[in-house]
């Protein structure tokens, strides 16, 4: 049972009616299509269908950042990480394909491709040029080290 009421583009023209399951399902099915166009963004809801959203372990010492991210059936060439200053974006992208033999009578293949996409936000700057990236059983590990402040500068107040 839902509870909570939301405002939806389709409210003044919505008959009481539609309080019924099914009528919520329909009503939600034009939010989902309308919401782009009301939130300023252009790409629809469906558009991410296939992006999967690496799980995250991160850790912070005195001088670094220590990222883990989950994702199978990776190989390290497909990985790619950018990094800019307190922003960290993993993204990586798996194919497999099944291979047709000389004599096989393939009736029936399934192709499965898997997007990785995973971007974070840091408390501090990452120190770019000592960053490094390892990966290893599906697990990818970014070692990233802080980036060293200046010393603070003071004013005199004139």
């Amino acid at each position: 049972m839902n509870l909570v009421r939301r405002p939806t583009p389709l409210g003044a023209y919505r008959a009481r009616a539609l309080e019924d399951p099914f009528g919520r399902l329909v009503e939600n099915m034009f939010e989902d299509m309308l919401a782009p166009m009301a939130g300023g963004s252009m790409m629809p809801q469906w558009a991410n269908e296939g992006i999967t959203t690496p799980r995250l372990n991160v850790k912070e010492t005195e001088k670094s950042f220590e990222v883990e991210a989950e994702m199978p059936g990776v190989k390290k060439e497909d990985v790619k990480v950018s990094i800019e200053n307190q922003r960290v974006t993993v993204e990586a992208e798996t194919k497999t394909e099944s291979e047709q033999r000389e004599g096989e009578n393939i009736i029936y293949s399934e192709r499965s491709t898997r997007k990785y996409l995973r971007a974070f936000t840091l408390p501090s700057d990452v120190d770019e040029a000592a960053a490094q990236a390892h990966l290893e059983n599906g697990v990818l590990t970014l070692s990233l080290p802080k980036k060293q402040g200046g010393s603070a500068t003071k004013l005199t107040v004139q």
